[in-house]
Formats: structure tokens, sequence, C-alpha cells
């Protein structure tokens, strides 16, 4: 349906825009009274900012063709993040612009007397910060008496960030007879509890799909070692080859490693966290938003409010704590009818959260490996052979120089340096294990090696699996424990190389290892011990530390073949019986394990 009637000024801003029909939560907004309170909840990427710059204009613009002289602000927007400002700083002056609306912004991070200065000039919306805004209320720099709107917006952010003072404070300088807009993802008890104290009457709309995930964006969860993270990374940026993409960590010491990492191997990346100024922050955006920058690594910071055009995946890196980290991180692809992908990196020991966390925000992703290295070259193939380049018409001076070129060199030749220069672009994809284990759900990434547990495996094909012989006992050798077993899919395929990375030596270092339900224990030969002792300490790849551990019981030792069994299919050889006769038959519930009583400690 077509937009329903606003104000001349802010229609054609719309249609320049491209705006054809409202989303819902913009029908909704726009059907209340202009007079009238509203509580808002909305799923990421939903148009909220035109729908509260819609509502707010109305109000304090009826029927006027444009606004009067700036002076003291009508309106003022409270946002939890200086990007989430400035992009609505942004949006709202575009939307404004022939109305003739003067916007501010005051946000943390930029020069406090240029903000003054422009608030002194005068402004008829004032879009900032509570930290910021609340420092120039009590300089006395803001005059809040003429204010006829305040719109919070991403309401539960702010006081998961600890806004709640400043909000109070800001809330209670403005006039009693103001209206109060206020968005929110969820409302939860302080959300309600917030707009009880300073809303009268608000209309509760809510347009959240509860029932059904993100209907624009494909999940996948790819399971990874934990020391094969990074590499994963690698993979899925090469994998998808997305013109934007949005990695996330949780940690600032995180996203510097996994930036260095990427720009390392080759990718135009850049980096975005709480530390950065707000300078380097923008810069960063902007690099993303021009295509200077094909993938950005990011604390949670980026997870809110950022609208990044032809960002067309999201890679949790690490995975996010909660529901709402995840999808207000996968929230920021897949907008304005755009399709996106959200993939989760999960590591083996790390599965069962992940679950989880995919069924408490009700959404099925498809299970599956990592991307392999020939995967990825054989969609770099099929990339080349599309690309536009080999079908566009050739201008005239394009033609002249490619006679020249043939004249001295053949068809093939040409093909070949052509291939050559399409590589050089590319990083090289990583060479990833994958146990090809779990279940598999919905669409997955192909895999071009047998998947044990999955459809493609083959075992007439693949053969029989080895048998892990345990190694040999080394002398005067040290134990050492990871809470990581069974249980976790532990595997000495990747077991083997992330001990010698947390403890810096080689694979012949490693004596003995033994996997049991939660725990593997392996030893490191008296040469090393030290060494590997020292570099261990503190040092951990999520949560696997390693750590002294007592040499496992003999009779924990896994169990190899009988020296008195021949290989399967040969004859069984004679065995005495026992000394003391048959062991007596086992008696009352007991199965092969004993019952543990009601209040046994674990």
């Amino acid at each position: 349906m077509p937009f329903p009637a606003t104000h001349p000024a802010l229609e054609r801003a719309l249609e320049q825009q491209g705006y054809l029909e409202p989303t819902p939560v913009q029908a909704a907004v726009l059907k209340e009274p202009d007079d009238r309170d509203l509580l808002v909840s909305a799923q990421t990427g939903s148009g909220k900012t035109v729908a509260f710059g819609l509502a707010l204009a109305r109000g304090i613009l009826g029927e006027a063709e444009r606004f009067g002289r700036a002076e003291a602000p009508l309106a003022l927007v409270i946002a939890p993040t200086r990007e989430l400002a400035l992009q609505v700083s942004r949006e709202l002056t575009w939307l404004f612009a022939q109305a003739g609306a003067r916007v501010a912004t005051c946000v943390g991070g930029m020069d406090p007397r240029a903000e003054r200065r422009a608030l002194q000039a005068g402004a008829h919306v004032v879009v900032g910060t509570p930290g910021r805004l609340r420092d120039h209320i009590e300089r006395g720099a803001l005059d809040l008496s003429a204010l006829e709107v305040v719109v919070l917006d991403e309401a539960d952010e702010m006081l998961d960030l600890g806004f709640r003072e400043d909000l109070e404070e800001i809330l209670d300088s403005t006039p009693k007879e103001r209206r109060t807009l206020l968005f929110s993802a969820t409302i939860a008890k302080e959300i309600a509890n917030l707009a009880k104290r300073y809303q009268k009457d608000a209309a509760r709309i809510d347009t959240l799909r509860r029932d059904e995930a993100h209907g624009d964006i494909e999940y996948r969860a790819v399971r990874v070692a934990p020391g094969e993270l990074e590499h994963a990374v690698v993979n899925l940026l090469r994998y998808f080859e997305s013109p934007g993409a949005l990695v996330f960590c949780n940690t600032r010491e995180a996203v510097r490693r996994l930036h260095s990492a990427l720009r390392e191997r080759g990718f135009s990346a850049v980096a975005l966290s709480g530390e950065m100024t707000q300078k380097e922050r923008s810069d960063a955006l902007q690099a993303l938003r021009d295509g200077h920058a094909r993938a950005c690594v990011a604390t949670d910071v980026a997870a809110r409010g950022l609208d990044l055009p032809d960002l067309g995946l999201v890679i949790h890196a690490e995975l996010p704590v909660n529901k709402a980290g995840l999808l207000h991180r996968s929230g920021r692809t897949g907008r304005a009818g755009k399709k996106g992908t959200s993939v989760l990196v999960v590591p083996y020991n790390k599965r069962r959260f992940a679950e989880r966390l995919l069924d408490s925000a009700s959404i099925d992703a498809g299970w599956s490996g990592p991307p392999l290295a020939d995967e990825i070259r054989a969609k770099d193939q099929q990339r080349l052979l599309s690309d536009p380049i080999l079908t566009e018409p050739a201008s005239e001076e394009d033609l002249v120089l490619a006679q020249k070129i043939l004249a001295d060199s053949t068809p093939e030749l040409v093909a070949t340096a052509l291939i050559r220069l399409h590589r050089q672009r590319l990083p090289e994809p990583e060479d990833l294990f994958d146990d090809g284990g779990g279940r598999e759900t919905g669409q997955t990434i192909p895999s071009a090696r047998p998947q044990r547990g999955g459809a493609s495996y083959d075992p007439m094909r693949e053969g029989p699996s080895p048998s892990r012989e345990p190694r040999p006992e080394s002398v005067g050798a040290e134990w050492f424990r990871m809470p990581i077993g069974r249980q976790n899919n532990a595997d000495p395929k990747w077991l083997i190389p992330l001990i010698c990375r947390l403890g810096h030596v080689t694979k012949k270092d490693i004596g003995q290892i033994r996997i049991f339900d939660r725990e593997t224990k392996f030893e490191i030969i008296a040469e090393t011990e030290a060494r590997f002792r020292q570099a261990v300490k503190g040092a951990a790849e999520g949560d696997i530390r390693i750590e002294p551990a007592a040499a496992p019981p003999a009779a924990d030792r896994p169990r190899g073949p009988r020296p008195d069994r021949p290989p399967h299919g040969g004859p069984k050889p004679h065995i005495s019986p026992r000394p003391n006769g048959p062991r007596p038959p086992p008696s009352g519930n007991f199965k092969g394990k004993p019952k543990r009583k009601p209040n046994a400690p674990n």
C-alpha cells in the first residue's frame, strides 16, 4: 500500500529516497494521533527511524509548509551509541531537508565546543547519546524548555549499558506536557517501568514476529575445531564473497587479533570497537559503505542500529552470549527487503550452547562443516566464468590493445594471464579439519570430503577406520589435562595442533593422549616439559585451558586389542577357564553401572 498522507515536504523526501510503501511499524505509527505517546517494539531493520521521524514531524511541523526559525529544540532523540546517533541524524536530515529543519548532533567523542556552538545557533531537532546530552544540559548549553517531543531509540540497550540515571535526569529536565515516543526491541520489566513513569496513556504497538526468524536472513551453523576459528572466518569470507561483511567478536582484544590476521592474509578489513576514537570508528564505517573495505571486525558496539548497504553476510566468530545478541547482530543484514546470511562459527566444545541459543531464538539453522579449500577454488572458477568483464562490449581502444597482445601471445597465454590477475586479488583459503559429525539440518555448505554421520559417508568407499593405538609411554614425561573430552567431540586430529599452539611445542614432544568423557590427559616429554609448563600459564583458546595433572590410573587406560585375540574374522583361540570358576551373576538392579544415590555428590 502507498504511504498515508503525511506532509507534502516529507512525501517528496520519501519519494526521492525510493520509499514506495510503509513498513509495518511505519504504517502502525502513522495510524496513531499526532499527540499520543507511543510504546513501540519492532525488530531491527524494520524502518523505526523513519517511523518516529514521521511521527515527531507531524506534531512539531503541523500545517506549516516549512519549519520556522531555529531556536531552542522542538524534538530530542536519544540513542545508546555514537554510531546509531549519527545514523539517526543522517536519516532525519534527508527526511526533513525539504521542510527546512536544522538537525544538531551531540555525541561522545566529538568536539563539545562545536556542539555548543551549533546549539547556540539554534536547532529544530537534537540527536544525541545520554552522557553527552546530560553534560550539555548541566552546562546550560542545551535548553529543553520548548521541547514538544522526546524519542528514546533502542531504550532496552540504553538500560543495558547503564544509562538509566542519565535518562532519568534528561527526561526530568523536559516539559511535563511533552510527547514521549519509546522504541525498544523488547519490552522487559525495566522498560515497562520507564514507560509507566514518563508516558501518559501510551499506545502499545508491537510488530515483532516472535514465532519465526527474520524471513530475509538465512542462518547457518558451522562446526569447527576450537583452534581453527580464525581459519574458518577466512574461508567463510572467501566462500561467500559478499560485498560487505560484519565479523563479530566478544572482546576488543579478539577484534584486534582477528582484524590483524585478516589484514595479514590480504583482506581489505577494518575494525570497530569501543576503545577507538570517534574519527576512527566513522572512518571504518565509511570505508565499508564506500566499498573500500569488504569486512568489518567488530564488538557488539556494531550490533545495534547500524544500517550498512550491501551487507550480505554476518559472521559470529565468537558466539553471542544470549538470544538478543544473536538477533541484533544478525539483524545488520537482510535489511530493506534484501537477503542476507548469518553464520555461527561453533567450536565442537560449544555445540550444545549454540543449539540452545538457536532454539531460544526459534531459528532453524543449517549445520555443516566449514567450507574447504577445494570448494572455495571451485567457487572462484564459477565466479570468474560468470564475471561481466568477459561479456561487456569492448571499446575501440581496448580492441586495438587486445589485437597487439594477441599478435605476440596465444589466446591460451592471454587467458592464463587473466586467471592469474583474478587470483592475485583473492587471499588463499585455509586447509581445515571437519569430522563431519552431528546432525545436519536445512541447507548446508557442501563438503568435498566424505563425512561421518552425514548422508555422504560411504564406509565401503572410505574403508575401515584406523585403530588408535596409545602412544608408548615416555620415560620421565609429565601429564597435563584440558577440560574437553568425548562429550565435546574431542579428537587427536585437532587436539594435537591445539596443544602445540598453546604450549609452543611440536608433535614429537607429545606422548600418550587419553580422551575421557569430560577431559583429555596427555604427556609432554621431559626435555620440553619446563618450557611447555611456562607457555601454557594463562594461555587459553576460548574455554580451553591446559594445566598440570596426575597420571591417570592404569585402569583408565584406553583398551587396545587383547594379545590373545586375533584380527577380526580369524579363528578364536582356546581360552582357559578362570581359576576361581565362573563369575557370580549380578544381584539387584545392577546392569553394568551402579546406580547413584539421590544425594550423592558429582
